[in-house]
């Protein structure tokens, strides 16, 4: 008979983002239970741990593995408001970013992925790093159509965060050598292309830090959203190309070029001394008395993943679906979906894939484009 093991207990409790008084008050059960059962001093019964399980969404099987879930170490992340963060929020965001992991794992035995393709750009300034990065990637000044799909072209893989981290604008992380981006789909689809070129800015001038625990600062994030506003809008383009006037008028134009807020423009403007600090500060007070900070006008279509969008389609043509990953990791399929864009259909054929390994014998090759 297999044993419970008590940390996949913790960790499913933390990615619900629950105390242990919350769960044990659910479960109706002492604190000291739970937390006997979380360090391993005793065992939940047969009935208590279905409880648990139904209680956290995660299957009886769950509990019983022995391989732990991957462990995303603290100072390898950058969090965007790191400031406005619980400790609960952090906590849930590492177990959706640990499960999306054992995701990557299982498409990687499978599929033959980009690797990754980005340099070290730490020596130079967030407008140079910018300017450099496009240069090398053969993007030219030119608006990029889908950041999603250029990352992923470049062997970073980018996953959705689940509404359990909805205070989390977006994240990344390195783990084994490969870089991931976590982006909250639930903010508007031009925040979150420059939630991920923010993060990539940090993949790209923060190697050191991230790999080696130095503190993260309201410093770094103001360079990694400088490198994102110069990433998405180069400046020999957009000094080029300034708008007849300084208006919502002419920046909504501008907004559906470059495919990033009116917000996001107008700070672009004012980083390079194109508009005077009274014309912008006027401008911001006009687009959030129109309610655009909150909502944005005209929205864009959202980015999702291309990388994960092939995946789940080779998978349906083999008549497997999201319900053979879910149960090749003891994980519902709630996450796989909260994780992958909510990309993924429903699983063709009833049932489980006894052979999933052997039904792709040679893994299928990707290619971005």
């Amino acid at each position: 008979m297999p044993e419970v093991n008590p940390k996949q207990i913790s960790f499913a409790r933390v990615r619900r983002r629950l105390t242990k008084s919350q769960l044990a008050k659910k479960l109706e059960i002492t604190s000291r239970s739970l937390q006997n059962y979380e360090t391993g001093a005793s065992a939940p019964d047969d009935k208590t741990l279905q409880k648990i399980a139904i209680a956290l969404n995660f299957p009886l099987q769950f509990f019983y593995l022995e391989e732990e879930m991957p462990e995303i170490a603290e100072h390898t992340v950058s969090f965007r408001k790191l400031s406005k963060m619980t400790e609960a929020m952090k906590g849930c965001a590492f177990a959706a970013g640990a499960i999306a992991l054992k995701i990557n794992q299982w498409i990687e035995e499978r599929f033959n992925l980009p690797i990754p393709n980005l340099p070290d750009l730490s020596d130079l300034t967030p407008e140079e790093a910018a300017t450099a990065l496009r240069r090398m990637w053969g993007l030219g000044n030119a608006p990029i159509h889908n950041v999603i799909h250029l990352l992923e072209s470049k062997g970073i893989r980018v996953f959705s965060l689940a509404e359990e981290t909805r205070e989390v604008d977006a994240f990344c992380t390195w783990y084994e050598e490969q870089p991931f981006i976590f982006l909250n789909t639930l903010k508007s689809a031009e925040r979150s292309r420059f939630d991920a070129a923010h993060e990539l800015g940090h993949l790209v001038r923060d190697v050191y830090s991230m790999r080696h625990g130095q503190a993260h600062g309201p410093e770094m994030e103001r360079q990694a959203d400088a490198f994102a506003s110069a990433f998405l809008m180069p400046m020999a383009s957009v000094v080029a190309n300034p708008p007849p006037a300084f208006t919502i008028k002419y920046l909504m134009k501008l907004k559906h070029y470059w495919g990033v807020s009116l917000v996001a423009i107008a700070y672009r403007f004012n980083s390079l001394g194109m508009i005077s600090e009274w014309n912008y500060r006027s401008l911001c007070i006009e687009i959030a008395k129109q309610g655009y900070r909150t909502s944005e006008p005209e929205p864009m279509e959202r980015e999702t993943s291309q990388l994960l969008s092939k995946v789940m389609d080779h998978l349906q043509s083999k008549k497997l679906g999201r319900r053979e990953i879910a149960e090749s990791l003891s994980i519902s399929t709630d996450e796989i979906n909260s994780l992958t864009f909510h990309l993924t259909k429903l699983s063709v054929v009833p049932g489980r894939s006894e052979n999933t390994k052997n039904q792709v014998k040679k893994p299928p090759k990707l290619r971005l484009v």
